[in-house]
């Protein structure tokens, strides 16, 4: 593994094989963590991503996509194994539901140097056997790195509900910052009122938790309170990727007022509220940007600059 990278993404890469009533189907590289390390690198952060690609025309076109941004792709180093695919299916609003074809291997590795931040998530971080490997790698990068994670709820790979949710509660108290959509939350607390479940989170450990309510906007909770981030209007393409989009630009706001790695902590248990808006307002304009466009294609540095002045 390289040394002397900001931040490590660790998790899945998945070939999202995208059909929609309106033509054939196209092949877009995807896969949550995937396009969380591919945001970060658009916005101008040194990012790597340790994660498990087949040799196989799916694994040459994500591995293409994510090197043109400048990511570093990191391995295990295991032999054989396939690239994920997933069926994603658009109904004539844009939504999106996925049918997955995917498994998670990965074996323990050492620990890169130089990490200032890592983000752990989606299907990696729950799907055994490779989950235990990266819980065990964040648990150790913490004592010197900040820790991102979203659980991005894929239920129909989770299986046991009680397991899955002690399973995301155990990645919750790891993380110092998590990001969760309102339909993530009522899968794992059906009935349960989105805020609740964020201090619910809140109180196992994380500084902020950040909900994403689509259309509606977000949310950031801390200690202090909870702020209301307004949604950023555009047309709709597909909301493939927006949530990735979101996780990658909320960490590339927080990077900018220098709150990752370990020694942040006490700064980042303080965000105000004007703090937490501008944050909010930031992940949700990238976020709003990738919508507008077919595919998880974030925002770079300059669209995302422009997107906010206008």
């Amino acid at each position: 593994m390289a040394p002397m990278t900001d931040f490590l993404v660790i998790g899945e890469c998945v070939a999202d094989i995208v059909r929609s009533p309106a033509g054939p189907d196209v092949t877009h590289p995807g896969g949550s963590p995937a396009n969380v390390a591919y945001g970060l690198a658009r916005l101008g952060h040194r990012a790597a991503l340790l994660t498990q690609l087949g040799d196989d025309p799916s694994g040459e076109l994500i591995g293409a996509h994510l090197r043109s941004a400048g990511v570093e792709l990191l391995s295990d180093g295991q032999q054989g194994v396939a690239t994920p695919t997933a069926v994603v299916t658009l109904d004539d609003q844009g939504r999106a539901s996925y049918d997955f074809d995917i498994h998670w291997t990965l074996r323990p590795t050492g620990a890169p140097t130089g990490i200032g931040h890592v983000h752990i998530g989606s299907i990696a971080a729950v799907t055994e056997p490779g989950a235990s490997a990266v819980s065990a790698l964040a648990a150790e990068l913490r004592s010197t790195a900040t820790v991102s994670y979203d659980p991005n709820v894929r239920a129909d790979l989770l299986g046991d509900h009680g397991a899955a949710v002690a399973k995301v509660e155990e990645c919750v108290a790891l993380a110092d910052v998590v990001k969760a959509s309102d339909e993530d939350l009522e899968w794992l607390y059906p009935g349960e009122p989105p805020a609740d479940a964020a201090r619910r989170w809140l109180a196992l450990g994380p500084s902020v938790v950040f909900v994403t309510l689509g259309g509606d906007g977000a949310l950031a909770f801390t200690g202090a309170g909870e702020v209301r981030g307004e949604p950023v209007r555009t047309e709709v393409a597909d909301t493939v990727g927006a949530g990735d989009s979101f996780m990658s630009a909320m960490l590339d706001a927080l990077a900018e007022r220098g709150l990752v790695g370990a020694g942040a902590r006490p700064a980042l248990g303080a965000l105000g509220a004007g703090e937490l808006a501008a944050v909010l307002r930031h992940a949700g304009t990238a976020a709003a940007v990738t919508v507008s466009r077919a595919g998880a294609r974030p925002p770079d540095v300059a669209e995302l600059r422009a997107a906010l002045a206008g």
